[in-house]
């Protein structure tokens, strides 16, 4: 599945909430995805030896690769979208800055595209752990109901 492209024009006409709102969105997002990086840590240690079997080695390292690589990226990510929501006074405090305040929103343009990717990604990766537990799930129950 392609990752679509936001439509990045809007950003120009939208408000300085508008785009706070945004940005907290995003923080809100990155935060839950942090926790949710846990809980599938925590799962698939309590699959690891269905993970490392012969059958599902290969699949299963590329998988959590992929997922230890997006746990590295969320907390730069998160800063640097925490610092952009923080430096919105550029755009409230009543001094006519027009070429900070069109930098600004050129940045949240730019940021809008980076976590859009990330989220697509994350949740391509997060899919695909879960496909694989699932298959691992069903084969075990397969296995108890032969015996």
């Amino acid at each position: 599945m392609k990752s679509k492209k936001p439509n990045i024009k809007y950003v120009e006409w939208k408000s300085a909430e508008e785009l706070h709102e945004a940005s907290l969105i995003w923080i809100s997002e990155l935060k839950f995805i942090k926790d949710e990086q846990r809980f599938l840590n925590d799962l698939i240690e309590n699959y690891t030896m269905q993970l490392i079997s012969e059958k599902t080695f290969e699949k299963s390292s590329k998988i959590i690769n992929e997922l230890n690589l997006k746990r590295k990226e969320v907390n730069p990510l998160l800063k640097k979208v925490i610092k952009h929501c923080n430096e919105l006074t550029i755009l409230v405090d009543g001094i006519d800055q027009p070429e900070e305040e069109k930098k600004y929103k050129e940045n949240h343009q730019e940021l809008l595209v980076e976590v859009s990717a990330y989220f697509d990604n994350y949740k391509q990766t997060k899919r695909r752990i879960f496909d694989l537990i699932k298959t691992i799930i069903k084969t075990g129950k397969q296995k108890r109901l032969l015996n």
